[in-house]
């Protein structure tokens, strides 16, 4: 039984399991760094622990600052939150040798997904369909060249560390493959401290679709239908939905249900536990498996709001020792879900705009949800991700989920900084977006300013 739970985490995940916490009648301890000490989810937890200065690597990411925030706070367990130390196999390992119940998979799990090019023969062995690629890591230009000939050009060379795009280049000639190579290892070796990488076939307009898992220590896994990811810039999400509307209607139902037995195959192959989520890649009919995150998505609302399930919830309970009480045949989806990521940003050159909210007016109404970090007289810093919140926004069907949001989008009022809620209209208002005909290659085609 959980009793004090430490947050390592900031902004709105952070407040978000909070409240989730908090309503299961548990006690919470909230983390800052002097950037944050102001914010939301410092004052709604129970207690607070500074971390230290503003840089990640001096307090969100320092596994010290952390497990000494819950010795000094009596705290029996630690959720991560996604990004910063989520994915850490040597913090979840810490988190356990120091005594604290870490709310996530097992350590073991996370090594084997870390590695792009391992979690890739994992999968393939468990029967999970895999984009063409080399059969491991590629040592060489020379070895690269030739793998490239097998697989056929475009080539997408991607590090085996990697993630949110970090470490991809994408070469669609061999005159291009040194190139996109070089740039690869090197990234890989600046973002992640390690060069190996490895080769996929590229698909020019491919569509991003992921399934939830969930599952506890006992061996008892489901998935929790599927959500679109397919609107991304620079291979980050901008926009998610659940359901994709490749199946509404119960269309392609065939390719949906072989989607979900894959998922749980990979999650059974990694020795997976708690919460999860399998990505692939849609294109012409086929299904292809990119990577599992080890982790709380940032999208899980939609995943909420569309069958009615706690994931966090889920998961504090998963962590506790309780075992999965809802059965896959339980699964429904109820109506449909769109969330929108609100970015302190230039919404025409992407860049970030820091500042202090002099206006923070989120949207009410039927079927809508904000998710924020801020509130307003809140200063939005320049230290960590740009997103000043989540507006979640669900309906009876498609249609009126994306009714609802463009009446939300416009009653979101923000001053002070730059959002890229112009972009959200943009996209919402769109033929294609309304019609469902998305790639992850939208933002290039449609919705542009």
């Amino acid at each position: 039984m959980l009793r004090r739970l430490l947050i390592a985490n900031r902004g709105e995940i952070a407040r978000r399991i909070n409240r989730v916490a908090q309503g299961m009648g548990l006690e919470t301890v909230a983390v800052y760094s002097d950037a944050d000490a102001g914010l939301p989810h410092v004052r709604e937890a129970n207690r607070a622990v500074r971390l230290g200065p503003a840089p990640s690597r001096e307090s969100y990411l320092n596994t010290e600052a952390v497990l000494d925030a819950a010795r000094q706070t009596g705290a029996d367990a630690v959720h991560p939150g996604y990004g910063f130390l989520s994915e850490s196999a040597d913090f979840a390992r810490a988190c356990t040798e120091a005594g604290f119940v870490f709310v996530g998979p097992p350590p073991e799990a996370m090594v084997r997904m870390k590695d792009k090019a391992r979690a890739r023969e994992l999968a393939g062995a468990a029967g999970v369909p895999l984009v063409p690629g080399s059969a491991g890591l590629v040592q060489d230009v020379a070895m690269a060249a030739a793998e490239a000939e097998r697989i056929g050009y475009p080539i997408l060379v991607k590090a085996a560390g990697g993630g949110g795009g970090i470490g991809m280049s994408v070469a669609h000639t061999a005159a291009e493959l040194e190139k996109a190579f070089r740039q690869s290892v090197d990234r890989a070796k600046a973002a992640f401290g390690r060069e190996g990488v490895y080769l996929e076939s590229y698909f020019p307009a491919p569509r991003h679709v992921e399934v939830q898992v969930l599952g506890d220590g006992q061996g008892h896994l489901i998935h929790v239908l599927e959500r679109e990811c397919s609107i991304q810039r620079r291979h980050q999400k901008v926009v998610e939905e659940a359901g994709s509307p490749l199946f509404l209607g119960g269309q392609n139902a065939g390719l949906l249900e072989a989607m979900g037995r894959s998922a749980l195959a990979a999650a059974r192959a990694f020795g997976y536990a708690n919460a999860g989520t399998v990505e692939f890649l849609v294109s012409e009919g086929g299904f292809y498996f990119i990577e599992m995150n080890a982790r709380l998505q940032v999208e899980h609302p939609v995943t909420e709001a569309t069958t009615g399930l706690d994931l966090i919830g889920w998961q504090l309970r998963i962590a506790a020792g309780e075992s999965l009480t809802v059965r896959q045949q339980e699964v429904r989806r109820l109506g449909h879900a769109l969330e929108f990521r609100i970015y302190a940003e230039d919404p025409v050159r992407f860049f970030p705009s820091p500042g202090q909210l002099t206006l923070f007016r989120p949207p009410e109404g039927d079927g809508v949800r904000v998710d924020a970090g801020y509130g307003e007289g809140d200063v939005v810093t320049p230290h960590y991700d740009p997103m000043v919140a989540k507006l979640i926004v669900s309906g009876r069907d498609r249609v009126e989920a994306i009714e609802r949001a463009e009446r939300a989008l416009v009653d979101f009022h923000v001053e002070g900084i730059k959002t890229n809620l112009p972009l959200h209209l943009r996209i919402v208002r769109d033929r294609a977006f309304q019609e469902g005909a998305l790639d992850t290659h939208f933002l290039e085609k449609h919705a542009k300013g």
